[in-house]
């Protein structure tokens, strides 16, 4: 289901954004900015995480790590990341292909002020070989998401 959702959905809200396919895999952050040929913090990457009973979507920088302290302040509660087992299930994409676009089901989704360091981002696209590229902010309207604050500040070196 998960890369013909992902097609269908842009075929249908967004028909000028392709689906790039890769030769390897694009499963990680790492293997992901490298394939594309990008800075690791230009690759979404898309967390799946409970929130009191249910699921939410967290898309951030591939190179921010979730803060903590802001996480709790802005949600009310610690993070908990889904089991691998119950990625697919809730989303419909299996790990290394999680997006926000095209899901099993309607999820809530949220975009943390990390991605708007970039002019464009590379989300997967429902497989660990596909991915997009979209600005941050066409990503947040496609998918009806919230900005939120709740990555850690990345150090930028020159």
């Amino acid at each position: 289901m998960s890369l013909a959702s992902v097609t269908a959905f842009f075929a249908t809200h967004a028909p000028d954004i392709a689906i790039e396919r890769y030769a390897t895999s694009t499963a990680t952050v790492a293997l992901a900015a490298q394939a594309l040929g990008v800075a690791p913090g230009q690759i979404a990457k898309t967390l799946s995480l409970r929130l009191d009973d249910e699921v939410v979507l967290l898309v951030a920088r591939g190179d921010a790590r979730l803060d903590n302290r802001k996480y709790k302040e802005r949600f009310g509660q610690k993070a908990k990341l889904l089991n691998l087992d119950e990625v697919e299930i809730e989303t419909g994409h299996p790990v290394g292909g999680v997006c926000p676009f095209g899901l099993a089901r309607p999820l809530r989704v949220f975009c943390d002020v990390s991605l708007r360091a970039f002019g464009e981002v590379f989300p997967a696209a429902g497989a660990p070989d596909a991915a997009v590229r979209i600005t941050p902010e066409r990503l947040a309207v496609l998918t009806h998401a919230e900005w939120v604050d709740v990555a850690q500040d990345v150090a930028v070196t020159a």
